[in-house]
């Protein structure tokens, strides 16, 4: 069942989930996850921006380490539909410092509550260090 949220509950449920940091909205409007749907909602009724759009795109890095490293981005499709938001589908990307794919997690028939925090989201694409065994190599004694 999909859960709808107005804003204030929808933000405030993502970020204690741990997606707290910059956001766009539909490609513009950066900043935190409320502050940039706010804008965006905001341009519309201003009519700088077309009407609201029923899905919204979300997009955003969960895992930042610079330029140069290996990042983690995340995608959320969101509906809005009176004034209330839902999260259905959620893409978890992480790329090389080039912006070559590494590897991609879709997750879909989401809600609100079920999506993951955002450190189970990065594990989904980070891959796990290969552990060593912790033997030493065997040798005869004399």
């Amino acid at each position: 069942m999909e859960a709808l949220s107005d804003l204030n509950t929808f933000a405030k449920i993502l970020t204690e989930k741990g997606y707290n940091g910059y956001f766009h909205t539909q490609g513009a409007y950066a900043g935190k996850l409320k502050d940039s749907i706010s804008e965006y909602l905001e341009n519309c009724q201003k009519g700088a921006d077309s009407l609201p759009k029923q899905d919204l795109l979300l997009t955003g890095y969960l895992q930042w380490s610079g330029e140069n490293k290996p990042r983690v981005e995340c995608n959320m499709w969101v509906k809005y539909l009176n004034g209330k938001f839902s999260l259905n589908r959620m893409d978890v990307i992480k790329t090389d410092a080039f912006g070559q794919l590494l590897k991609k997690s879709e997750l879909t028939n989401l809600s609100i509550i079920s999506v993951p925090k955002a450190v189970e989201a990065v594990a989904l694409v980070n891959d796990e260090p290969k552990q060593k065994a912790g033997k030493s190599p065997k040798r005869f004694k004399l």
